[in-house]
């Protein structure tokens, strides 16, 4: 199984609900998704991001094929990353 986590901090927390639902939106959307958890923070802290993504996958091959896929592209990223002001992402094999 190969794990990608990303955090993410939006522009306006207005935006979080918006953004985890577009996340959310990739369930069944891509094959090669295997597993999908987005979690809102619940912490207030300048050091905290406001939105964890983590997306398991049974291949570090299939994680590449969900990063270009059209709608993983298109349908999130595009409409993200407006709405975002900074990320960070980790990936590793469990």
């Amino acid at each position: 199984m190969f794990t990608h986590v990303v955090l993410m901090k939006v522009k306006n927390l207005k935006d979080v609900a918006t953004v985890a639902e577009i996340l959310r939106s990739m369930e069944g959307e891509i094959p090669e998704l295997k597993e999908l958890e987005v979690g809102i923070n619940e912490i207030e802290s300048d050091r905290n991001f406001d939105i964890v993504l983590i997306t398991r996958f049974d291949s570090k091959e299939d994680m590449d094929i969900y990063q270009y896929s059209d709608y993983h592209q298109r349908q999130v990223l595009d409409r993200i990353r407006p709405l975002l002001e900074k990320t960070v992402a980790g990936d590793y094999s469990a």
